[in-house]
């Protein structure tokens, strides 16, 4: 029997049968996962910033539209640090991608070009504030990011925050982090929101492109080995605390702390950190190393086997109503 169409705010938005968003995922998703994810009734997102050129960017959206018939969405980071962002932006218009996801800056150049061309924008948040400040700028929904978030986190729990935004926005209201199963996904929705972006169970099927390793590991750690460093970009964000992971100051240090905070010093310092980070992940997430950080969100505690996308859906969605 074929499993029913969940018909909300954002199934209806994007055209999809379930309330779900693989999440973007740095280094992580792929244009495998956001085809299968669209097979699986579901959609997928990912980052620009996972490829190199532009020129691969575009290549890979090309392909990942002409492979699926469902909504594919695009992660664009919308600081200054990232260079590439009106490039990226461009690619995105020009190939029609069906919605942008924004983190980390000020949406209103994405909003104000996509909306002229139909694109969605949805903007990730943390507190009420920002959720406010976007929803006056037209985003088209909001990705309400808790403290159960894989990578970069909010303060707030998710019982918390969100039905503080249903509360107190118009437009849907997306969760991220710490959804692994139809359980957690039901208890979100029944907080108010409209879908839920899950990203740390997807990591370990067999369409990601990580290590055997990195999959193992979100396999055979749980809640409780999740950490919480502010060293690599001076924001909140979460691995799992390996052995080499315990080995290291997870705290910025007093200087460290300065040069995120300086006026004048923190764009460079921040950038040098940054690209920094960007290639432990890269050695760590790729390659068999003794200097292994992964990054992971707590919802790996309900991950017991590596397998495909499609059963990772279908664990999500079994439970809703058949027909």
């Amino acid at each position: 029997m074929k499993k029913k169409r969940f018909s909300n705010d954002l199934t209806n938005m994007l055209g999809v049968d379930f309330p779900i968003i693989v999440a973007p995922m740095f280094l992580v998703s792929n244009s495998k996962m956001l085809i299968e994810a669209s097979k699986s009734g579901i959609t997928g997102c990912v980052p620009a910033l996972n490829y190199r050129t532009i020129d691969e960017f575009k290549k890979a959206i090309i392909e990942i539209k002409k492979e699926s018939n469902g909504p594919l969405g695009v992660n664009l980071i919308v600081n200054k640090f990232n260079t590439k962002m009106s490039e990226q932006l461009k690619v995105c218009i020009d190939n029609k991608v069906d919605y942008i996801i924004t983190s980390l800056g000020n949406p209103i150049t994405v909003i104000n070009n996509c909306k002229i061309h139909g694109i969605k924008v949805f903007c990730d948040v943390v507190d009420l504030k920002y959720a406010k400040k976007v929803e006056k700028l037209g985003a088209d929904a909001i990705i309400a990011v808790n403290n159960k978030a894989g990578g970069h986190l909010g303060p707030m729990s998710p019982e918390k925050l969100i039905p503080l935004l249903v509360k107190n926005c118009k437009i849907p209201i997306i969760s991220a982090g710490g959804v692994s199963s139809y359980k957690e996904l039901k208890k979100i929705l029944k907080l108010g929101a409209s879908g839920a972006s899950i990203g740390t169970p997807f990591i370990a099927t067999y369409e990601s492109d990580v290590s055997q390793e990195y999959k193992q590991a979100i396999v055979d750690y749980g809640a409780s080995d999740i950490v919480v460093t502010d060293r690599i970009s001076g924001s909140k964000c979460t691995i799992i605390n390996t052995p080499y992971v315990q080995s290291l100051p997870l705290k910025a240090n007093k200087f460290e702390r300065f040069l995120f905070k300086n006026k004048w010093l923190k764009k460079y310092f921040k950038m040098f950190r940054w690209a920094k980070g960007t290639k432990m992940f890269k050695n760590s997430a790729f390659a068999a190393t003794y200097k292994t950080v992964w990054c992971a969100g707590p919802s790996l505690e309900g991950v017991k086997e590596i397998r495909p996308l499609s059963k990772v859906v279908s664990e999500l969605t079994d439970n809703f109503s058949m027909t």
